[in-house]
């Protein structure tokens, strides 16, 4: 039992390593190439207007 935690733990560990250079990485490419970053800030900003108007039509 002792053996599949420490498995575990080492999973998660590695696991949270490769998505904080994931998120290093996506930011410097956005960083790097602008156009992504206005791509990236459009998204964010539909994404918003989209859980706005759900949460506000799930409200009645």
């Amino acid at each position: 039992m002792k053996m599949l935690r420490l498995f575990l733990w080492l999973f998660m560990f590695i696991g949270a390593l490769a998505a904080s250079a994931v998120l290093v990485l996506s930011i410097l490419l956005m960083l790097r190439f602008p156009p992504l970053l206005v791509a990236v800030v459009l998204a964010c900003g539909v994404l918003n207007v989209l859980i706005s108007k759900t949460a506000s039509s799930n409200k009645h």
